[in-house]
């Protein structure tokens, strides 16, 4: 156990972040660098080490918790980045992105705020970069198996990485011109900087992985011809499909999905553009959508200089508290202020879009809403409250439906859907196709970070097996498993 008695003498405190004056004048990220140093092993210290830790079953990962928090609390910091490792290839990823479930099903948080679980996970990756702990791991023979990997998100890159360690030849395929998928196009920049991945990917390379870029299954590669070429595929394209909205005048210039929006902010980041051609500088923006993906873009707007930013949300506005229907140790729906919302903006919830309003060239310049309610389980329109805003940028962040079928992908390579439109695998994660998997979004559908390097490496030991009849990787999550999380 860490500190017998911490989580009695020591209160919950989390990472700082910068001013907002001063965080919306550059692209950083928005914590205060080295402000959890100072705190970190005593906040470690808070963990209970309970009998039964709750937190492995609320992290997909299975993520050692109690265990890197003790080493963490004694500053044995290569310890903990061993212990760290042993469930999740990308840990600096998660410590920055994950909404952190695991401190949800912290046992401390049924009565006490929960121990601070992500800020300790990224504190240790973080020392473990610095103080070199995090080296390439080659294996130590070829098995002279080759796999392709489809799509260079984090489910894609939790499968090559594990391949490549059990001595399989992988090669990445991505279609845009940068490793990372959605880490590197869908996140900005001031929640995780590029740099993360960059070095993720040297390593990766050092161990033997194989990149390719600016290559579209299905469009510039036949799927077909691919599974040929290798003794497996694994499918983790993401689900990429962006939910449309189908109200009048969605056709009008400055309607924009957010992956439309978001990726042009991050290749100015990356130096390819001056300016973004979809900006929100001297616009009213209005955000659709009022998930993470639509935080996002508030505080992409808000570096760009908007002029107002508003973020509608259909459901109502979620409590501070849980609720009867969310007990613990569910991840339960709660009112979140991210750092884009500390940054301004206004928060509208209860409400839908009837039709967006253009001028004479097109161009839209408001937006038509009206106040929704739950009538008999059904949301309702409440009459009178239909009302108008002004909007120049309109961005879509509702989710997404599933993976991307317009590029012939699926169609190639003759794979089965499930009724909700995700590849359908069974409990290896393997297809209809001998040979072809699917992992993260593409088999389950949007779901977080945690999930998608989890079913990558549960992908990966189904691979592992199929290619050499068994397997050490670590044993796989069951598609069908929900966990106690989302």
């Amino acid at each position: 156990m860490a500190d017998p008695k911490g989580f009695l003498t020591t209160g919950r405190e989390a990472a700082k972040t910068r001013p907002v004056g001063d965080r919306v004048k550059d692209w950083n990220e928005v914590y205060v660098p080295g402000s959890l140093l100072p705190i970190i092993s005593k906040q470690a210290g808070r963990c209970m080490d309970c009998g039964i830790p709750f937190c492995h079953n609320g992290c997909p990962l299975g993520n050692l918790i109690p265990e890197w928090n003790d080493y963490a609390y004694r500053e044995d910091w290569t310890a903990a980045s061993e212990r760290l490792h042993a469930t999740n290839n990308f840990p600096e990823f998660t410590g920055r992105l994950c909404p952190a479930p695991c401190e949800s099903a912290c046992v401390l948080g049924i009565n006490q705020p929960a121990v601070t679980i992500k800020n300790v996970e990224v504190s240790i990756i973080d020392k473990a970069w610095d103080s070199g702990d995090v080296t390439p791991q080659p294996p130590e023979r070829l098995s002279g198996k080759t796999v392709a990997v489809i799509g260079s998100g984090p489910a894609g890159l939790a499968a090559a990485q594990q391949l490549t360690r059990a001595g399989h030849t992988v090669a990445v395929y991505e279609r845009a011109d940068r490793i990372g998928g959605l880490l590197r196009y869908g996140i900005p920049e001031f929640k995780m900087e590029k740099s993360h991945i960059n070095r993720r990917i040297e390593q990766m390379r050092a161990e033997g992985t194989k990149f390719r870029t600016e290559v579209e299954i299905g469009k510039d590669l036949d799927a077909a011809k691919l599974r040929r070429r290798y003794d497996a595929v694994v499918i983790a394209a993401g689900a990429t499909v962006s939910r449309d909205l189908a109200v009048p005048g969605r056709e009008l210039n400055g309607v924009h999905f957010a992956m439309e929006y978001l990726p042009l902010a991050n290749k100015v980041q990356e130096g390819d553009l001056t300016v973004s051609p979809i900006s929100a500088e001297g616009k009213h923006v209005v955000v659709i959508g009022g998930g993470d993906t639509g935080a996002d873009c508030v505080g992409t707007a808000h570096r760009q200089g908007a002029a107002s930013v508003t973020q509608l949300e259909i459901m109502p506005k979620p409590g501070e508290e849980r609720n009867t229907n969310q007990p613990w140790p569910t991840f339960p729906m709660l009112y979140k202020v991210t750092s884009a919302h500390e940054e301004g903006g206004e928060r509208v919830y209860s409400v839908s879009t009837t039709h967006f309003e253009g001028d004479e060239d097109g161009n839209v310049q408001a937006l038509h809403l009206v106040e929704v309610e739950f009538k008999d389980g059904k949301l309702e329109q409440k009459p009178g409250t239909e009302r108008r805003i002004p909007a120049q940028l309109v961005t879509l962040a509702m989710g997404f439906t599933g993976t991307d079928q317009s590029n012939g992908l699926v169609q190639q390579f003759g794979v089965e859907l499930d009724e909700r439109g995700n590849v359908a695998r069974d409990a290896d994660y393997a297809t209809n196709v001998e040979g072809v998997f699917v992992a993260g979004d593409a088999g389950r559908g949007q779901s977080l970070i945690v999930w998608a390097i989890a079913e990558g490496r549960s992908a990966a030991r189904g691979v592992d097996r199929f290619l050499t009849g068994a397997s050490a990787l670590p044993a796989p999550i069951r598609p069908t498993d929900r966990s106690l999380t989302v």
